[in-house]
């Protein structure tokens, strides 16, 4: 063997021991860090408290159980006055809120008296501001507060005498209408049809969109109804 053979193996040697050392190191077990969270719980947007749980009041106002939902009252402030008279235990002007209906007039004025007939009167229409709920009083009989004498109509108008007080537009029934000079069983329909799909009259000039009454028929009704 050549003096130089030895040496040269050890050199081989040492170079496969040190490629085999490089090899094992890079492909051991590496350490796997937990990732750190995005945003620090002090950075993150509070939450606003919820008034259901923590007894702060609902900066949302919402309607107490039973209570008609509020459909915007002729005021602006979300309630309407509406004057309660005829057979009920109390009657008088009454604050509801808007969208109340008819019944819930008749429970503020402390209901109707036993034995009132109540078969013309819509329970179920919703009122607007500033009129009037008769129960139990017929058109021939003078409604308290209201204007006007037992007497006959006014003289000389076409169609009949017409009743003794103003007759309500938002509470008479097509009989009741029909008592009205000129007007038959069918302008009484488009009267009530006119209501029904108004809410009810606001003013008694609104009979001149009421399809049939033209202006000398409204010159005749005018004094004989109201609201």
């Amino acid at each position: 063997m050549a003096p130089r053979t030895p040496m040269v193996l050890g050199l081989v040697l040492v170079a496969a021991v040190a490629v085999a050392t490089v090899h094992f190191w890079s492909v051991r077990p590496q350490p796997v860090r937990a990732p750190e969270p995005v945003a620090d719980e002090a950075a993150a947007p509070a939450l606003p408290p919820d008034p259901l749980r923590s007894g702060a009041p609902d900066p949302v106002p919402r309607p107490a159980a039973g209570e008609p939902p509020s459909a915007g009252g002729g005021n602006g402030s979300g309630v309407i006055v509406v004057d309660v008279s005829g057979k009920v235990h109390r009657p008088g002007v009454r604050r509801l809120p808007a969208g109340s209906r008819v019944e819930d007039a008749l429970e503020a004025a402390g209901g109707v008296r036993a034995g009132t007939d109540v078969t013309g009167l819509n329970r179920a229409r919703v009122l607007v501001d500033g009129e009037q709920v008769a129960v139990g009083l017929p058109p021939s009989l003078p409604v308290t507060g209201a204007t006007g004498g037992g007497g006959a109509g006014p003289a000389g108008a076409p169609g009949g005498a017409g009743p003794s007080v103003p007759l309500s537009l938002n509470s008479a029934t097509a009989e009741q209408l029909e008592t009205l000079p000129g007007v038959g069983p069918v302008l009484a329909q488009h009267m009530i049809d006119y209501r029904t799909e108004n809410n009810g009259f606001r003013s008694v000039d609104e009979l001149r969109q009421v399809n049939g009454i033209g202006d000398r028929r409204f010159a005749d009704l005018r004094p004989l109804v109201r609201p």
